[in-house]
């Protein structure tokens, strides 16, 4: 995993890489690292992903609990709970993109998306000829009743390492901050591909 100082440089570099993109508005979302030591590096509350500096990241003890008097997203939980359930993932992004939030709302329970060869930008998927299922959850601003609610649709298993929320965004992660940025931008363009789909065919 990393190092702190490494793990900053990369989410300040995914923050600018998502804000160029119109992936998080404002002080929107949130982007975390596991640490090589257990613990956890977390943008603070409120920072722009944008204008992210090393004074916006903070870091986490194991328990999830901050290391100092800093305070981290009050969506934490949802990051925490997914390093707990799988030791592979080292970064967690959460986006607020216009797509994801549209899509997300109309979704249903989940987001099926089939035929696109941008499909094998995910772990296991070699062909495009793959239709795969997207959880969508409701928005509950309990951030342990819906972390709860995503674990028991976890346990069903993921074809992708991503969830939306409605209304509210996308989760995604991957091994490394590169691969969970690199699963977000297979995502939106896959999000735009679906909206100008339906568009069409409306």
């Amino acid at each position: 995993m990393y190092r702190f100082e490494v793990a900053t440089e990369a989410l300040i570099d995914a923050g600018r890489h998502a804000d160029r993109h119109g992936w998080v508005p404002a002080t929107s979302g949130n982007f975390s690292a596991r640490l090589d030591d257990g613990t956890i590096a977390i943008t603070v509350s409120g920072a722009h992903k944008g204008r992210l500096q090393r004074e916006h990241i903070m870091r986490l003890d194991g328990d999830g609990r901050p290391v100092d008097a800093r305070r981290p997203s009050a969506e934490t939980l949802l990051h925490l709970q997914l390093y707990r359930r799988d030791a592979g993932i080292g970064c967690v992004l959460h986006t607020h993109s216009v797509d994801a939030t549209v899509l997300s709302r109309v979704a249903g329970e989940n987001l099926l998306i089939e035929g696109m060869e941008v499909l094998k930008a995910f772990p296991g998927i070699d062909t495009h000829l793959t239709r795969v299922r997207l959880p969508v959850f409701g928005n509950d601003q309990d951030m342990e009743r819906l972390a709860g609610v995503v674990a028991a649709r976890l346990d069903e298993g993921m074809d992708v390492p991503a969830y939306l929320i409605a209304g509210h965004g996308l989760y995604a992660w991957g091994n490394s901050v590169e691969a969970a940025l690199r699963h977000v931008e297979a995502l939106e363009f896959l999000f735009r591909c679906e909206l100008e789909t339906r568009r069409i065919r409306a």
